[in-house]
């Protein structure tokens, strides 16, 4: 994969000294709770309507099973947050992707094929249920399943698109899709049509329909207008009435809008650093930035707030206890929960799901 390390990252020496002292400190930080009987500390991250209890490792794995580089997040309509991840070497079984139920406990694994190669995920309501779209850059491929894994079809790399010189070029990152109408509201035009976002490939952006066939490509390598740079995210944005299409656009270091045939509408490059990933839930869109933090914006994409903005990348291949509470290292996905709470995962090597849960 490809992860660049921030200009302005600390190093690790200087970030466990400061660590050190914020510890001393936090006796007087009300940000910080005291820890509980466990001994693990729960800490207050963000401000006043949008303050969060923060609980790391929320997710209880069996035995056997064990979180490589956590990579994708979603939660279903009855509450399931499905993980996926790449599959830790100490693991005895290889499935990617992890289901558990809302209270953390541990329900189903399946998605062995996705192990190592595990990215992006998209949990879409459709008319005939609910389905996942998985994005696994290693193999270059997108397959969509129901929520058990089992196969309904899979894409390989566009080569209609005259854009590749072969299936090895292609690396996906994230799929995004016009969403269907909730019962008793009318359909857009588009609904069910989806976009893959070549992130770690050549940079360009798919468009299909809802039989996933191949329809077009924007976007491309580039810093101009309706070009973009590893669109490592993507997300159809309704926050605005008629739906857009907003683009992590990482290696630009900025959120790129489209409208829904690609036409370039907008960018925002503010209170952003590595943006890797979206949700929305009413105004607000969430940002999981890889340098440390997750923010979120309102409906004019001004910053509301920024989540535990800690450590870039240096503790992210070092042991558990080495992390600090509160403090993000590397956030690769994040998604709301039907309670507003927040699901947060982490390119770290041993993985990392924390649970956001709102102070009411």
């Amino acid at each position: 994969m490809r992860h660049g390390r921030s200009s302005d990252a600390i190093d690790r020496r200087s970030f466990l000294a400061a660590a050190g002292s914020a510890a001393g400190a936090a006796m007087l930080a009300p940000a910080i709770l005291a820890q509980d009987k466990s001994g693990l500390a729960e800490p207050i991250v963000g401000s006043g309507a949008h303050s969060y209890r923060c609980r790391h490792d929320w997710a209880a794995l069996p035995p056997g099973h064990a979180f490589g580089n956590t990579h994708g997040v979603a939660v279903d309509a009855a509450g399931n947050v499905y993980i996926k991840h790449t599959v830790h070497a100490s693991a005895a079984h290889d499935e990617a992707i992890c289901v558990f139920d809302p209270t953390g406990r541990f329900v189903r694994a399946f998605g062995a094929e996705y192990k190592g190669g595990a990215h992006g995920l998209l949990l879409a309501r459709e008319p005939d249920g609910e389905f996942l779209y998985l994005a696994d850059c290693q193999r270059g491929v997108v397959a969509k399943t129901d929520l058990l894994g089992n196969e309904v079809y899979r894409l390989r790399c566009p080569l209609d698109s005259g854009l590749y010189g072969g299936q090895q070029e292609y690396k996906p990152t994230n799929v995004a899709m016009v969403p269907h109408p909730a019962p008793g509201e009318a359909a857009h035009p588009l609904a069910g049509h989806f976009f893959v976002a070549d992130g770690y490939g050549k940079s360009w952006i798919h468009r299909y329909d809802p039989q996933g066939t191949y329809l077009g490509s924007f976007g491309g390598p580039g810093k101009e207008r309706g070009q973009v740079l590893c669109p490592h995210g993507i997300f159809i944005d309704p926050r605005h009435g008629e739906p857009r299409i907003v683009v992590a656009d990482r290696s630009n270091r900025r959120l790129q809008y489209f409208s829904l045939d690609g036409r370039h509408q907008g960018f925002v490059t503010d209170e952003l650093r590595a943006p890797c990933h979206f949700d929305t839930r009413g105004s607000l869109l969430l940002v999981p930035d890889l340098e440390a933090r997750v923010t979120l914006l309102d409906a004019d994409d001004t910053l509301v707030v920024h989540l535990g903005d800690g450590e870039n990348y240096a503790l992210r291949d070092k042991p558990r206890e080495q992390f600090v509470p509160g403090k993000f290292i590397a956030p690769h996905s994040a998604c709301f929960d039907a309670h507003d709470d927040i699901f947060v995962v982490e390119w770290v090597e041993v993985g990392r799901v924390t649970k956001l849960e709102r102070i009411a």
